[in-house]
C-alpha cells in the first residue's frame, strides 16, 4: 500500500508540472497506455491530461491504436471515455495526416526507460516523434525519475523482439501468410534531439538536457 500511495503521489506531482505545458483548447496526441492500466492510478502522460482538465482547461485527446497489442484502443480509450474525456481513436498510420491537418497541437507520451541520450518506449513512439518534429508540434515525454537510468546509453540496451503471432494472428483470424518472415520489436528509441521536454515529478526538463 505504501508503494502504491507513493506512485499515485509521484504521478499527481508529475501531472501538475505537465499541466503547465497545456493550454485551454489544446488537442493532445497520446501513444500506448500511460494511465491507470500502466501505473497504480492517475497515470503519467494521461495524468498530465487529467491534471489540466482538473484545472478547468478544455483538453481533447487523439489516441493512437498502438499496434500490435492495441493498448491505445483497448485501454487508453476505455479510460478516457470512462472519465468523460473527449477522445478520438486513430490508426497509428494516421498520425501524419492528423498532424498535417492540424487536428492535434501537442504530443505527450510515456517512457519505459530514459537513458543519457534518449527515450525507450513502445514501438512506434520514434515515428510519432519524427512526425511531430517535422510538423513543428511539441513532443513531450512524461515519466517519473524512477524511469531514468543515466548510467546507460542507447547502445547499452537490447530491445526485446516479440512473437510473430502478434502480427499475423488476431483472435483466431490469420492476418498474413503463416510462413511470412516477421520483425516485431516491442520498443524503439527516440533521441533527445526530438524531445521538446521531459515532465517528471520534480519539474519539467528542457533542452539542453544536462543529466
Amino acid at each position: 500500500e505504501k508503494v502504491a500511495n507513493e506512485d499515485v503521489e509521484r504521478n499527481k506531482k508529475l501531472g501538475k508540472h505537465g499541466a503547465k505545458l497545456l493550454n485551454d483548447g489544446d488537442v493532445v496526441l497520446t501513444y500506448c497506455n500511460t494511465g491507470r492500466f500502466a501505473t497504480v492510478d492517475w497515470g503519467t502522460a494521461l495524468g498530465v491530461v487529467r491534471s489540466a482538465i482538473e484545472e478547468g482547461k478544455r483538453i481533447k485527446v487523439f489516441a493512437c491504436e498502438t499496434r500490435p497489442l492495441n493498448q491505445g484502443s483497448r485501454l487508453t480509450c476505455y479510460e478516457l471515455l470512462k472519465d468523460g474525456i473527449d477522445v478520438t481513436l486513430i490508426t497509428d498510420s494516421a498520425v501524419g495526416i492528423v498532424m498535417r491537418k492540424k487536428l492535434v497541437n501537442k504530443v505527450i507520451v510515456g517512457a519505459d526507460r530514459i537513458v543519457r541520450d534518449g527515450v525507450f518506449n513502445k514501438i512506434g513512439t520514434y515515428t510519432v516523434a519524427i512526425t511531430a518534429n517535422f510538423h513543428g508540434i511539441p513532443f513531450y515525454v512524461a515519466a517519473p525519475k524512477t524511469t531514468f537510468d543515466l548510467s546507460k546509453t542507447s547502445s547499452d540496451v537490447i530491445i526485446e523482439e516479440r512473437g510473430r503471432e502478434e502480427l499475423i494472428i488476431c483472435g483466431k483470424k490469420l492476418l498474413a501468410p503463416e510462413n511470412v518472415r516477421v520483425y516485431n520489436p516491442a520498443f524503439d528509441f527516440t533521441p533527445l534531439s526530438l524531445v521538446s521536454a521531459i515532465i517528471t515529478e520534480e519539474g519539467v526538463l528542457f533542452p539542453p538536457y544536462n543529466f
